[in-house]
């Protein structure tokens, strides 16, 4: 009973924000905000731009959400614009080079990145160029196929898989270096 609940307020609570409600539109930017911050933060390096690409998205889904259908979770849709309008941004600024590949892809065995913080994740996923760092988290963390990623890019199946190949290649060359320094001075033992 709590879900339904739980469900039926959401739906009120989206109900009140189209019907233009500041208070409704305050409490789903506020319940969702931070979790999309991370999401623009995964994308785009620096936090600024991060912080402003996501309050677009958030402008985008405050003028779209009459297109909501309940069909899947409201988060869920809230995630893919931020995901498109960083993607877009990207693109605007010519950061998206994805370069087509003659190496057919292969799948790597990637070292063990258990003991690895947050933090030292994001900051190995920041070291990718970007059109490496776009397809890794629309791959690893989005959950998207190569020929879902494909499309949205307007790249071939074979250069998504080229990119996430090589990003894999190099996260996992930056974390044995990032390893290998903090040994050397001492942190690890």
């Amino acid at each position: 009973m709590k879900i339904i609940t739980l469900h039926t307020q959401e739906k009120l609570l989206i109900k009140k924000a189209i019907d233009n409600n500041r208070e409704a539109q305050k409490e789903i930017f506020e319940r969702f905000s931070p979790k999309m911050l991370g999401v623009c933060r995964q994308y785009v390096k620096d936090i600024f731009h991060a912080e402003d690409l996501m309050l677009q998205g958030f402008l985008k889904v405050f003028t779209n959400l009459k297109s909501f259908e309940h069909k899947g979770s409201f988060e869920g849709w809230i995630r893919k614009i931020m995901v498109n309008t960083c993607i877009t941004f990207l693109r605007k600024k010519n950061e998206l080079d994805f370069y087509e590949d003659a190496d057919t892809f292969q799948t790597e065995s990637t070292e063990n990145l258990e003991n690895t913080t947050v933090e030292d994740l994001q900051k190995l996923i920041d070291l990718l160029p970007d059109g490496y760092k776009v397809v890794f988290n629309l791959y690893a963390i989005e959950g998207y196929k190569h020929s879902e990623i494909a499309e949205k890019l307007g790249i071939t199946e074979s250069t998504s898989k080229s990119q996430l190949f090589k990003a894999r290649k190099l996260l996992q060359e930056n974390y044995y270096k990032m390893n290998t320094a903090a040994y050397e001075i001492g942190i690890k033992k």
